[in-house]
C-alpha cells in the first residue's frame, strides 16, 4: 500500500505520440485542388519573398525614376510611396516574416523538449515520493498510527469503508468542516 497513488494526466499519453506543430503542418492537405492551390502558393510565396526579388523589383522601380524626376517633386514622392517602397517592401517583409517563422518553429521545438524532459524528470521524482510513501508507511505502521488516505483519487471513485485508505478521521472531517 502507498500514501499517494498518481493518476496521470490523459494527456500524457497523447503527447508522447505527438511532434511540435510546425508551419507547415498547418497547410491544407485535402483534395486535389487544395494541394494544388497551395503549392503553387507557396512557390510564388518563396520566390516574392525572397531578397533577390526585393533586389529585382528595386532595379525594374529605377527604370520609372528618370521619368518622376523630369516631372517634378510631387512626382518623385509619388513614385517612392506607390512604386518603390510598396513593390521592394513588400519582398522585404516577407523575408522576414519567413524568419520570424523559422524561428517562432525553432522556440515551440525547443519549448516541447523542454516539457519532454520535464515530465521525464517528474516521472522521476514521482518514483522517489513513491519509495518515500513505502518508508512512511512503515514507519506509521511501527507507531500504530494510520496512513494517511490517498489524496489524488480520479473523478468519480469514492473513497468508503473496506478500502485501503479510508479512515474514520476523514469522514468526521469531512462531514463537520466541508
Amino acid at each position: 500500500m502507498t500514501i499517494y497513488q498518481h493518476i496521470r494526466h490523459p494527456r500524457i499519453a497523447s503527447r508522447r505520440a505527438d511532434r511540435p506543430v510546425k508551419v507547415l503542418d498547418l497547410l491544407p492537405r485535402g483534395t486535389a485542388i487544395n494541394r494544388f492551390n497551395t503549392k503553387v502558393a507557396i512557390i510564388i510565396t518563396t520566390a516574392v519573398g525572397s531578397m533577390y526579388c526585393a533586389y529585382a523589383f528595386a532595379l525594374f522601380d529605377l527604370i520609372s525614376l528618370p521619368s518622376a524626376v523630369r516631372a517634378g517633386a510631387s512626382a518623385v514622392v509619388t513614385w517612392v510611396a506607390q512604386t518603390f517602397l510598396q513593390l521592394v517592401l513588400l519582398s522585404v517583409i516577407m523575408v522576414g516574416q519567413n524568419v520570424q517563422a523559422a524561428a517562432a518553429d525553432k522556440r515551440a521545438e525547443a519549448t516541447f523538449h523542454d516539457a519532454s524532459a520535464a515530465l521525464h524528470e517528474l516521472a522521476h521524482v514521482q518514483g522517489h515520493l513513491g519509495a518515500q510513501d513505502v518508508l512512511l508507511t512503515k514507519i506509521a505502521e511501527r507507531l500504530g498510527l494510520d496512513p494517511v488516505p490517498v489524496i489524488d483519487a480520479p473523478p468519480g471513485d469514492t473513497i468508503g469503508p473496506g478500502d485501503e485508505t479510508w479512515s474514520d478521521d476523514e469522514t468526521t472531517e469531512q462531514g463537520q468542516g466541508a
